[in-house]
């Protein structure tokens, strides 16, 4: 047989057919491109994650070493406030980020809108930080981008001047417990309620309602605004469906942000009028305040992550602060709360109130008698591998700072590190609250990156 007959224009065309007909190979080769594909499209979401993480903290860090670094501004030698800055960032490494200082910062400024003298060793009365983060990217490397570069920028102006306009939030514990009594409280014959609404009257008579607007949230929430309304009625009130925190939608919040608390920054009285002060139990005696049902039992992670998202939706460029009331011990049985959420119940807390730090909130506390006993003594959820804590030191953790930790001592070793900050009588506690609260204000404070 000859060449020519193996390979017949008829036997050529048939083995192509076969060829194109056996496509076995080529269904493996497409689910192999695919699985590949798929895994660089993973990659890439789990780095943007990486990024949105590291923006977060950077400009928290940044920020951090603003303020921290304007408290020196014209304190002592030259560039005190520029070696703060510098040493302060290098405190807050970032992880899988390399952290540098923008090459001519930290600067030093002299705004002339802030109302604050330059006069010093600095001759300014702001500094600006800017830090940059480069993170290494894997699959980015197959886009041709190999790192990525993020920069924050924060400005802190000195203390003294117009004060930054405030919003507070305050949460105030509403479970069965808080109608016991406190032997404790300036307030003869007080509940442990009733004592707290009366610090919180003097909180807002320290504040100033031209640059101070303060809501009222409690736990647990209840079902609806008409609920949330008989807080603050008067004259024959009813009183308020409680919500399980495991509900929908629990309402937290009696009364919105208000400044109607005082009728000018002067007075010496509150305004009975206010819904707020009424729901404090300043609305005379035909206004009951708040009810203490209680009902299902502690849990407090929720609240604190709704007053979070109040504040952001309020203004989240101004000083924002969440005031903490309760004993802490966080124990509501697990059908009350959500789901996946009935264990480690006092870390939930923790982990809600850190990230209203880490959004830029100062966070307060005010422990009122929290027990010190670890679990089963207290925060008795908490259970899990190195998760054992006591409720105090679960609020103490919640605290943004040290320095805005309070303790009320009556019936319990629970104490701040800051002696000032302790004391047997809640309505002391909150006078105390007040003036931290005034001085971060007015004292050095986070600016517009453009004010002049």
């Amino acid at each position: 047989m000859s060449i020519r007959q193996n390979f017949s224009l008829p036997r050529i065309r048939l083995a192509i057919q076969r060829w194109r007909s056996d496509q076995r190979g080529s269904v493996a080769v497409m689910v192999g491109f695919m699985a590949i594909a798929f895994s660089m499209m993973l990659g890439m979401v789990v780095e943007e994650a990486q990024i949105y993480r590291t923006t977060t903290a950077l400009k928290a860090s940044t920020a951090m070493a603003a303020l921290a670094a304007a408290q020196d501004i014209n304190c002592c030698t030259t560039s005190t406030a520029i070696a703060r800055a510098q040493s302060y960032a290098t405190l807050n490494p970032i992880k899988e980020a390399t952290v540098t200082m923008v090459s001519g910062y930290p600067k030093l400024k002299c705004l002339t809108s802030t109302g604050v003298s330059c006069a010093g060793t600095d001759n300014a009365n702001a500094i600006v930080v800017s830090q940059q983060a480069t993170i290494p990217l894997v699959f980015g490397g197959f886009v041709g981008q190999s790192t990525k570069t993020i920069t924050a920028t924060a400005t802190a102006g000195v203390r003294g001047g117009v004060g930054k306009s405030a919003n507070v939030m305050l949460i105030v514990d509403t479970t069965a417990s808080m109608n016991t009594s406190d032997p404790g409280c300036s307030v003869s014959g007080a509940t442990r309620l009733t004592c707290a609404e009366a610090g919180a009257r003097t909180l807002l008579q320290a504040f100033n309602p031209s640059i101070v607007s303060v809501g009222l949230m409690v736990f647990p929430g209840v079902n609806n605004t008409t609920s949330a309304g008989y807080d603050y009625a008067c004259s024959g009130s009813k009183s308020p469906t409680i919500a399980s925190y495991a509900a929908t939608s629990p309402l937290y919040q009696i009364v919105g942000f208000s400044t109607d608390y005082k009728t000018s920054p002067t007075a010496t009285t509150l305004n009975a009028s206010s819904n707020l002060v009424k729901a404090l139990g300043g609305g005379g005696a035909s206004c009951p305040g708040l009810q203490a049902i209680g009902g299902y039992g502690t849990y407090y992670a929720g609240v604190i992550a709704a007053a979070q998202a109040a504040l952001v939706a309020k203004n989240p460029n101004a000083f924002n602060v969440i005031i903490f009331l309760s004993d802490g011990d966080a124990n509501a049985s697990s059908s009350n709360v959500p789901s996946g959420q009935a264990t480690n119940q006092c870390h939930e807390g923790i982990t809600a109130a850190k990230a209203a730090t880490t959004a830029g909130t100062v966070v307060y506390t005010a422990a009122y008698g929290s027990p010190t006993g670890k679990t089963p003594s207290s925060c008795s959820t908490d259970t899990g591998t190195g998760m054992a804590i006591s409720a105090c030191t679960a609020m103490q953790s919640m605290a943004s700072t040290p320095s805005t930790f309070f303790s009320d001592t009556t019936g319990t070793t629970c104490t701040s590190t800051i002696t000032s900050n302790s004391t047997a009588d809640l309505v002391a506690l909150f006078n105390a609250i007040a003036a931290s609260v005034n001085s971060g204000s007015t004292g050095a404070r986070l600016l517009s990156n453009d004010v002049s």
